[in-house]
């Protein structure tokens, strides 16, 4: 199965900064740790963090850099944004407001690829979410 992780489990998943692999629910370190299936990260989620990093939340203390090179190494596969992707954040209903995890939607969505989400109002939305 494809899985792209929302921001926080990504880097819940690396373990970065103040993150820990403990707050992985059990059902999320299994996808994660199955060989079975193809992990995904979106340069959106690099993007928000960088952001969020540099606007000094203790939640995204991580240097990017490292992450992205932790992922890469470790297998996942990044998903680029696209303009189709973009474009797909106009069909979604007004469920949430952050733009990040509203691409993050559309990029499942447009794609086919399950988003892992720890977030109730992402997984409410329809589509190829699952809430861990």
């Amino acid at each position: 199965m494809k899985l792209l992780l929302d921001t926080h489990l990504l880097l819940w998943a690396a373990g970065s900064g103040i993150h820990s692999i403990n707050e992985l629910t059990d059902e999320a370190a299994a996808l994660i740790d199955d060989l079975a299936n193809e992990l995904f990260f979106s340069a959106v989620s690099l993007w928000e963090i960088t952001i969020k990093n540099s606007l000094g939340r203790e939640d995204f203390k991580v240097d990017p850099h490292l992450l992205l090179r932790g992922l890469l190494d470790n297998g996942y596969s990044e998903l680029p944004i696209k303009t189709i992707h973009t474009l797909g954040v106009s069909s979604l209903p007004n469920i949430h407001k952050d733009p990040f995890d509203r691409l993050l939607v559309a990029q499942a969505t447009v794609e086919g690829i399950t988003l892992l989400t720890c977030d109730p109002q992402v997984a409410s939305y329809p589509g190829p979410i699952r809430r861990v």
